[in-house]
């Protein structure tokens, strides 16, 4: 893939290729969902403020999903968090054209970043695939970092995600099948000391993206953590990547981590892009 052509619409039909190619991993973020009427929070941001809906805050915790849910978690219990999690994404969300598009490819790895389940949903017609998705190792007394589910929901391994024809990763946890949610600023300090030695990543993970690029859609990554995540998730794969954004709307942290990480922007609105990329 090259990158010389920085019209967007030039870049997006060049990314639409090596997405149907295969070439290029799915990476994305809520802003997919938002661009629909969803009835479940789709941002970190608007997590936090449902959190507050149903306790009281202090001022650091406001805003701040990560911090809110770590003082529920200190001054209630772990299981409140669970279960306000997943009360939060109880109502489905209806796969978007964009879930269903991925879900015909037969891509071997797809990320979804958020925990409302839409990528599982749209992949539910197969079933020739895998999830693994991260786990939080708050009080399960196991030295896991993840576990792997098949389309019924039941357990699998790492040989039957191995074997899959599409792996569906979702880092951070999901709503289904079992309500594993990393949320609280705990949960990420176990993973961040050592997911620069990768041990949290699958090993699945590592090795289909040996080979790929990454495809950014609907992610910000105006927090560390979230910059963290994607910098460790497409580690030793190989430039260039793509991510669609509004260059008006980044933050500095934002413009400096997408030229630290070799992505190149494609600047235009997520749904014309996502349009496009179903219909190039």
């Amino acid at each position: 893939m090259t990158t010389t052509l920085m019209d967007p619409q030039s870049l997006l039909g060049e990314a639409a290729a090596a997405l149907r190619a295969g070439e290029l991993v799915p990476y994305l973020g809520p802003g997919v969902s938002a661009l629909g009427a969803q009835p479940v929070p789709l941002s970190p941001e608007t997590l936090a403020d449902w959190f507050g809906t149903k306790i009281a805050l202090p001022k650091r915790a406001r805003g701040n999903a990560w911090a809110a849910a770590q003082h529920i978690e200190s001054y209630k219990h772990r299981n409140t968090v669970t279960a306000l999690m997943a009360e939060a994404f109880a109502t489905p969300v209806e796969p978007s054209p964009l879930h269903s598009y991925l879900a015909t490819l037969a891509l071997p790895l797809i990320v979804d970043s958020w925990y409302a389940a839409e990528m599982r949903q749209a992949l539910a017609a197969r079933d020739d695939w895998i999830e693994v998705q991260g786990i939080t190792r708050a009080g399960i007394g196991e030295d896991r970092w993840f576990r792997f589910y098949r389309p019924d929901g039941s357990d699998a391994d790492a040989a039957s995600a191995g074997n899959a024809a599409t792996v569906l990763y979702t880092p951070h946890g999901s709503v289904i099948p079992a309500r594993n949610f990393l949320i609280s600023d705990a949960d990420y300090v176990e993973v961040l000391t050592e997911i620069d030695i990768q041990t949290p990543i699958p090993e699945v993970v590592r090795d289909r993206r040996r080979t790929k690029s990454f495809l950014f859609l609907g992610c910000r990554f105006n927090d560390q953590l979230l910059r963290s995540y994607a910098r460790q998730i497409t580690k030793r794969s190989i430039d260039p990547h793509f991510a669609v954004v509004d260059m008006e709307t980044l933050t500095r942290n934002e413009r400096v981590f997408l030229e630290e990480r070799n992505i190149t922007p494609i600047d235009m609105p997520l749904a014309q892009a996502l349009d496009s990329l179903i219909t190039a």
